[in-house]
Order: structure tokens, then sequence, then C-alpha cells
């Protein structure tokens, strides 16, 4: 599970719209790298939303935003055409990011228990180093906060 300090780790996965994103080919810029269950569904898709919303500002803070979850590039397609959404969403279909990440967890809902990504958020810096991490997100603030802190990083 990598934490402030660490390298983050490198990976090249399809993304909506066609095509693979790769990590490291984004350096020098840094990466708000976003970790999240499922498309279209409500805390999710306030979260991108979010994200696109404050694309500019990120992209004016040298920040490129990357979604990830283990949805397809075809779901991926169709969340960003119903919402508009305006950032790069990755599919980690076996799940092995969100594993290198530490995200893909256990989770408990009404008394079952099953395996699920943890919402969680990590700030890359331009040389491929996590800044900050943020782990059992609550979608209220987290845009403001994240770009705070992908500000203070210039």
């Amino acid at each position: 599970m990598p934490e402030t300090g660490d390298n983050a780790p490198d990976f090249t996965l399809p993304r909506d719209g066609g095509g693979a994103l790769t990590l490291s080919a984004l350096r020098p810029q840094a990466v708000v790298l976003y970790f999240y269950p499922r498309d279209d569904t409500p805390g999710c898709t306030r979260e991108a939303q979010g994200f696109t919303e404050h694309a500019e500002a990120f992209a004016a803070a040298g920040a490129t935003v990357v979604g990830v979850s283990k949805d397809s590039v075809a779901k991926h397609d169709r969340f960003v055409a119903k919402h508009g959404l305006g950032v790069a969403l990755v599919s980690d279909a076996e799940s092995d990011v969100c594993e290198r990440y530490g995200v893909w967890v256990e989770k408990k809902m009404y008394g079952k228990t099953s395996m699920g990504i943890e919402r969680a958020t990590f700030l890359i810096d331009g040389a491929g180093r996590i800044a900050r991490v943020w782990r059992k997100v609550k979608v209220d603030g987290h845009v403001a906060e994240v770009l705070e802190a992908a500000r203070a990083l210039k």
C-alpha cells in the first residue's frame, strides 16, 4: 500500500474514448489519481462531476485528473457521455492497479461482506512520487481539498 513519499506504482490501462493511459507518460505533470467504486452511482457521479467542474483549475495547477474503477471502457464511455465528464477514466477490470494501490478491500454493507474499491485519491507530483493520500473519501468538499493540495505542489 503506497504512502506519501513513495514512488507511485506505474501502470498502463485502457481509457475512455479508446487507447490507453500510462501514468509515467504524464510526467512532469502532477496527477490526481482517484479510485471510485462504480460508474453512474450517486457518489461516484458527484465526484466525477466535481473533478470535471474544476478540470481547468487542476490544469492551471499543473495537474491531470485520472479516475480508476473496474468498469469497462464501454461503461466509462456511456458514463462520460451521459454526464458530460471531462476527466480521463481508466478501466482496471482485473483489479491489478487497485490492489497495488491498496484500495481493493473487504467491505461490509447490510451485514454482507464483499470485495470492492475503497474511494481514495492519490496526489502524485511531477517526479512520480506520492505527495498526498486520502483514504475512505467522503465526496462533499473532497475536490476542493485536492485542488488546494495540487496548487501547493507548484
